[in-house]
């Protein structure tokens, strides 16, 4: 355990020190201990004299949501059909074929992105255009879109990857049930509903909270590479604020008074969603 206790202290705990600066006029020659203090300055900059704070907080809240509603879901379904599928071997090739696009890096499936919805020579358009007889769509220039794109994009690369988990509690489920229930004359929908699904709730409840703690986290890395000026409106979220003001402006204290919201939120959501479902039910994170 010694490596991964380490790297938890040295790169997650050892920084926090750093939030101080948050609540600083923060400054490179005077450093962290030198730096003069003023309190809760910065965040109140951000929420009452940033132009664009209630924007910024509505696209990452908006991005998030739809992401849970049409991402969560779909690898609890997409783990049912491989344990359902007869054929070991096909299940098998078909579980293979679903993981590669996890091993992609951002750069590439945002230049895929870039490069099949281009409205000149897109394959999307093309198709578009000669099997439905539609006018070639701006997909990344128009702000309507954006979101589309992005949770399209998110559950194709992340969709076969999140099924690990729920195959692994499936093939925890005792296979007497089954039998059983085939004994009890269960059809194979009811053999899924009371049987397979019953199985994956512990996992289905962690895994949900663990996503609460990233609501407002969206994906940087993939916004970053997507977003350009004719689609702000709906894809310039916190963390691309967060990287123009601390990195490219310098303005450190700034933005991690931000960041620090940000993950304050995350915080408060995990606990509180924590505490629901251990009130609930017997599982929990902790």
């Amino acid at each position: 355990m010694l490596p991964g206790v380490l790297y938890y202290i040295i790169f997650k705990y050892v920084p926090m020190y750093g939030i101080v600066i948050a609540f600083q006029d923060f400054s490179i020659g005077r450093g962290i201990l030198g730096s003069e203090w003023v309190g809760f300055k910065h965040f109140v900059d951000f929420f009452y004299y940033t132009p664009d704070a209630w924007k910024l907080i509505r696209n990452t809240i908006l991005l998030n949501v739809y992401d849970l509603i049409f991402h969560f879901p779909l690898p609890i379904l997409l783990a049912v059909l491989f344990h359902e599928l007869r054929s070991a071997r096909f299940r098998r090739i078909v579980q293979s074929i679903s993981y590669m696009p996890h091993f992609l890096s951002t750069v590439v499936i945002a230049g895929i992105l870039v490069t099949f919805l281009s409205p000149t020579t897109g394959i999307v358009n093309a198709l578009l255009v000669q099997l439905l007889g539609l006018e070639p769509i701006a997909f990344l220039g128009m702000p309507e879109w954006f979101r589309t794109v992005y949770v399209g994009s998110e559950i194709w690369q992340k969709l076969g990857w999140g099924t690990i988990l729920y195959m692994a509690a499936i093939a925890g489920i005792d296979p007497a049930l089954y039998e059983a229930a085939k004994i009890d004359g269960a059809s194979r929908f009811q053999q899924i509903r009371h049987i397979t699904l019953r199985g994956m709730v512990p996992i289905m409840i962690v895994l949900f909270v663990l996503t609460l703690g990233n609501f407002m986290d969206a994906s940087f890395q993939k916004i970053l590479l997507l977003y350009n000026s004719m689609n702000y409106e709906t894809s310039d979220v916190i963390n691309t604020f967060v990287y123009r003001r601390g990195i490219l402006d310098a303005d450190f204290s700034f933005a991690t008074a931000v960041g620090l919201f940000q993950s304050a939120i995350g915080f408060v959501l995990v606990v509180a969603a924590n505490r629901f479902v251990r009130k609930h039910s017997d599982t929990s994170l902790w």
